[in-house]
């Protein structure tokens, strides 16, 4: 089912997730078992991650270095096969613009189009590592406003329109200058067809709510999904803010901190940040929520029995 239609539809609020594609070497069973506990739950959907190739420099016997793109995960597109195998539930691989140029991400649609998929979740992608700033691979796109206009445009061209998702962030994306021209950058990709939006993870209720009422106000007008993650650890609280540009609210730190040598007791206090978000989410109008697994699904579990 195309997830906008979902969103607007269900009699109540439902869950999501997103996984990341396994390492090589994980079998597809291993695969559907890692899922399984989650399907109980009538999950909307499952995003599936997608990641640059890496980069790997190899002496040759000259002494020279030669550079090599090394894939060391299944594709995600045999990871969405592989739950569409198994599961009755949507898939909606991500899509991006890092690493690919345009005859990449038509025949990346075409793939999608013949599994049957019908949601995708489209994506500037990273920087690559060592880079200040994005930089488009030549025949690609720089950002994800092209990105959503070439997929809107190659899936009704192949006459099955994908519904496409794309992501915000409520504390603003570190490149903008102010979360104003964040927004505006956001409703370029609505304008350019998105038919519903993911934030990035977020720790504190308020500042979604003000983002959501400053995307009301410039006139984006799609479904809006809150992402959550919930914490599990200190070191979480120390890298989480670096890797994704994030605050984490002071009542939640100093609660970990004060159980800084009990590793359990901080997971638990994670776990219940989390359900408190999901269940004031929920009442305030939230039409789904979306949750970062991060390959932990003890956690999640819990709380997925808790709210929904």
């Amino acid at each position: 089912m195309r997830i906008a239609e979902l969103l607007k539809s269900s009699a109540k609020p439902f869950p999501s997730i997103e996984i990341v594609p396994p390492l090589k070497g994980v079998t597809k069973q291993g695969l559907i078992e890692s899922v399984k506990p989650f399907v109980e739950f009538n999950l909307g959907y499952i995003n599936v991650t997608c990641h640059r190739d890496e980069i790997d420099f190899r002496q040759e016997d000259d002494g020279s270095f030669t550079r090599h793109l090394v894939r060391r995960r299944i594709s995600e597109t045999a990871v969405c096969a592989a739950i569409q195998s198994e599961f009755k539930i949507d898939v909606v691989p991500h899509i991006i613009c890092g690493g690919a140029t345009a005859d990449n991400i038509n025949t990346l649609v075409q793939d999608f189009l013949f599994l049957g998929i019908e949601n995708v979740l489209a994506l500037r992608g990273d920087c690559v590592m060592g880079e200040k700033r994005f930089t488009p691979t030549p025949g690609g796109y720089r950002y994800a406003s092209e990105l959503v206009a070439s997929i809107r445009q190659i899936s009704s061209d192949s006459g099955k329109p994908l519904c496409i998702g794309v992501g915000a962030y409520p504390e603003k994306h570190f490149e903008a200058a102010n979360i104003q021209a964040d927004i505006l950058n956001l409703k370029r990709k609505v304008d350019a067809g998105a038919d519903f939006i993911i934030t990035q993870m977020f720790f504190d209720n308020a500042v979604f709510y003000r983002f959501r009422d400053m995307c009301c106000k410039a006139g984006i007008n799609v479904p809006i999904v809150p992402g959550l993650k919930p914490l599990s650890s200190v070191r979480q609280v120390e890298l989480l803010p670096k890797s994704f540009f994030i605050d984490i609210p002071f009542g939640l730190t100093s609660e970990i901190e004060a159980h800084r040598n009990d590793a359990a007791a901080c997971y638990l206090i994670g776990q219940q940040w989390c359900m408190e978000q999901t269940r004031d989410l929920i009442s305030n109008g939230a039409p789904a929520v979306h949750f970062y697994t991060m390959g932990r699904p003890d956690n999640m579990i819990e709380i997925l029995k808790s709210c929904f």
